[in-house]
């Protein structure tokens, strides 16, 4: 008894585990998209000339990794168990520190006259 006690014990926590990587997926996804939108702001606020070039580019980056998140998430939801959810949700947290460093970058490009 203490042997079936103690896989079902696993077999939760690995649940569990696999359950919490998609939330994390999930959430760095929905982080990614926020810090898209901020840098597409940003690139609004740029103006014209170089600086609104970079801002765009930089915008552009972040909306990329915003979808590399959402892909991650999405294969994080779909993993067939744990190993991979974790792989899946560690893949959406790095496009996620990319996005908001996308966004720091455009937010960067914007003049200093230019910001509301």
């Amino acid at each position: 008894m203490n042997i079936n006690k103690a896989l079902l014990a696993l077999a939760l926590g690995l649940a569990l585990t696999a359950c919490s990587n998609k939330d994390q997926a999930a959430n760095s996804a929905a982080d990614a998209q926020q810090d898209a939108a901020a840098a597409q702001e940003a690139a609004a606020d740029a103006g014209t000339g170089t600086e609104a070039a970079a801002a765009q580019a930089a915008a552009d980056t972040a909306a990329s990794a915003a979808d590399a998140a959402a892909t991650s998430a999405d294969a994080a939801a779909a993993a067939p168990n744990a190993a991979q959810a974790d792989n899946a949700a560690d893949a959406a947290d790095k496009a996620a520190d990319a996005a908001d460093a996308a966004k720091d970058a455009a937010q960067a490009a914007v003049p200093a006259e230019s910001t509301k």
